[in-house]
């Protein structure tokens, strides 16, 4: 995948740009980015972020070895179907998305 067609994926799935990266927040307000991928010139960085508010590198591959799963349309090679509660969030932030257009709110 390119960082264009992950970017595109991202934000079709449920991850919003902060910062100028694909991010997913908490789901309760505040919602600051508590998941986000560094998009870098030749690699991905997937980035947790600690209670600490530090941000640590749980992930990170090359475009060349990510491939769009072809069932889900999942980025394979970060992993991210492995990492806890991620998918649960993704889903959490795609409804959020959803309701907050439905009821005209950005």
């Amino acid at each position: 995948m390119t960082k264009d067609e992950l970017t595109a994926w991202a934000l079709a799935n449920g991850w919003q740009m902060i910062d100028g990266a694909p991010s997913l927040t908490k789901p309760t307000p505040p919602h600051p980015a508590i998941v986000r991928l560094v998009l870098k010139a030749t690699v991905v960085n997937l980035e947790i972020k600690k209670p600490a508010g530090k941000w640590e590198k749980v992930a990170s591959q090359s475009y060349s070895k990510i491939t769009a799963d072809p069932d889900s349309g999942m980025p394979d090679g970060l992993d991210l179907a492995k990492i806890s509660g991620l998918t649960l969030l993704m889903q959490d932030n795609k409804d959020r998305m959803v309701f907050a257009k439905l009821s005209g709110r950005s």
